[in-house]
């Protein structure tokens, strides 16, 4: 199957684009021969409606390559970070998102640029304007400490080394990039580490190589682009366990080396949790697919249960400890994300419902075809789906419309259990076999890109042979909760006052929505 073969090509062919990334001195469309006063700033944002000052304009991102070093002993990683980007206008000047970074040199088209750090921007002016469509490598040398106390980071510090939990304005602390679900690009890595540890990140490992100082450098590239949200990048005391998955597809888990095998049964689920969600969604977006239980079980570590990662999911182990009917249903909703959020991003934040409505929506199907009691003690969807149907207006007055939120309520249940709700809705309007057209050609039509909840809107339209807009509109951005489809009978809860007010928390902190737990 064509999905499968991507992984065989040979290693040099994979590396190829690393290569050429890293060390050509310039990627240029055409001389950058304009003056510097002939070109004019890129914004710095790309408008987001949720976090509008994220991402930057004038330019695109076409590939990242990190080259990664960590110091066990300083516990410090030096890097350098090399961009090929496209100029969308005439560029006298660009910015990239990063913050907490110590920023020590740049270079444009192999040329030293000047640059300056302000606020979460590294401002960059090159020698001379970028042209219009032309490409130009930005080579970017910093140094980071994932211990770093920042507003928000994405830095997981470990006791062996350190993981990455970008999502969902975070992957500027740790690379600088055009930090924006909307621009994804290629990615390869370079992990160097001491020998007593692993270095691992997103998607196959093309080559190891040992270094002088008892070092090993790991790299790894992506076969499909990569939002920076979604980038992992980790250092530690792990071993990598291989499986076969579904229809010869690799799978592979990154797993603490003193808990292997505690972790083991967890680990085998995985084929099975592939094989029932292929047969619902198709065929697996990616080349490979695996667990990441990051060596901290610590309470501050991250206070999500788990998180995906393109190709890989981290977790906290003692989570993955316990019995199948406890850790599947939300192994379900991680693989889901592998659809609905990654090889589909966001194209802004407030469409998150489109990844963790159905990232809920199948978890919670799993759930209950296995007759797993939720954690309200219901067995079936109609029974839950009856139950979020009368809080809707409670939610949409203390949470926003489903597709409206903002920074403090982003990763409310309005945007998991609210989303479920709106799936449900729809399913129940048009049949389940339409429904499940739907979801395929939605996936499908926009697999490594991002799309906006007006694209799934025009799918569910197109396919159902009728317009949407209108009954999902309302569901979505209304201010009252519509009528279900088939259920006449369902009241909607009347709104208490009391509980309206919104809650407000720390940039970067979420905890768990998901009704999979």
């Amino acid at each position: 199957m064509r999905y499968r073969t991507r992984v065989t090509a040979p290693a040099a062919a994979l590396l190829g684009t690393a290569a050429a990334l890293a060390v050509a001195p310039t990627a240029s469309a055409r001389p950058l021969a304009l003056r510097p006063d002939q070109g004019t700033p890129g914004a710095e944002t790309l408008g987001d409606s949720v976090y509008p000052s994220l991402g930057n304009d004038g330019y695109r991102v076409e590939a990242y390559h990190l080259d990664f070093a960590y110091d066990a002993t300083t516990r410090l990683v030096d890097a350098k970070a090399t961009l090929r980007i496209k100029a969308t206008q005439d560029l006298s000047r660009f910015s990239l998102d990063a913050l907490g970074l110590d920023v020590r040199a740049v270079k444009v088209g192999g040329a030293a640029a000047t640059f300056e750090q302000v606020d979460e921007k590294l401002r960059i002016t090159p020698v001379r304007t970028l042209p219009r469509h032309c490409a130009a490598q930005v080579c970017v040398e910093y140094g980071a400490d994932p211990a770093k106390a920042l507003a928000y980071t994405a830095w997981v510090p470990t006791p062996d080394g350190f993981a990455v939990c970008p999502q969902p304005n975070a992957a500027h602390t740790v690379f600088p990039c055009n930090d924006h679900p909307s621009d994804k690009a290629d990615f390869s890595f370079r992990v160097t580490v001491p020998n007593t540890l692993r270095g691992v990140a997103n998607g196959t490992l093309t080559g190891t190589e040992r270094l002088d100082g008892d070092r090993t450098a790991y790299s790894y590239r992506s076969a499909d682009p990569i939002a920076t949200e979604l980038v992992q990048i980790t250092v530690g005391d792990y071993v990598v366990k291989e499986r076969q998955g579904p229809h010869g597809l690799g799978l592979r888990d990154v797993v603490p080396t003193a808990r292997a095998a505690a972790l083991e049964p967890a680990l085998a689920l995985t084929p099975g949790l592939v094989d029932w969600l292929e047969q619902r969604l198709g065929a697996y977006p990616f080349e490979t697919y695996g667990l990441l239980p990051c060596n901290n079980d610590a309470a501050n570590a991250f206070d999500f249960t788990g998180l995906e990662t393109q190709t890989l999911t981290l977790y906290k182990p003692n989570f993955l400890l316990q019995e199948e009917k406890k850790i599947g249903s939300h192994m379900m909703h991680e693989l889901v994300h592998s659809y609905f959020g990654n090889s589909v991003s966001p194209a802004n934040w407030a469409d998150l419902w489109l990844n963790e409505g159905h990232a809920d929506f199948y978890g919670l199907l799993y759930r209950y075809e296995r007759g797993w009691a939720d954690s309200l003690g219901l067995t079936t969807m109609e029974a839950r789906m009856k139950d979020t149907y009368a809080k809707g207006d409670q939610w949409r007055a203390s949470s926003g419309p489903v597709a409206a939120p903002n920074a403090a309520n982003l990763f409310d249940s309005q945007r998991y259990l609210g989303g479920v709700l709106v799936l449900y809705a729809l399913r129940e309007l048009v049949g389940e076999d339409v429904f499940n057209r739907i979801e395929r050609t939605f996936l499908e039509r926009h697999r490594n890109s991002a799309a906006t909840t007006a694209n799934y809107i025009a799918v569910a339209s197109e396919i159902s042979g009728s317009d949407q807009s209108g009954f999902l509109n309302d569901w979505l951005y209304g201010t009252k909760t519509p009528r279900m489809p088939n259920h006449p009978d369902w009241t909607v809860t009347p709104v208490v006052s009391s509980l309206v007010a919104p809650r407000h928390r720390a940039p970067g902190h979420y905890p768990d929505s998901t009704a999979t737990l």
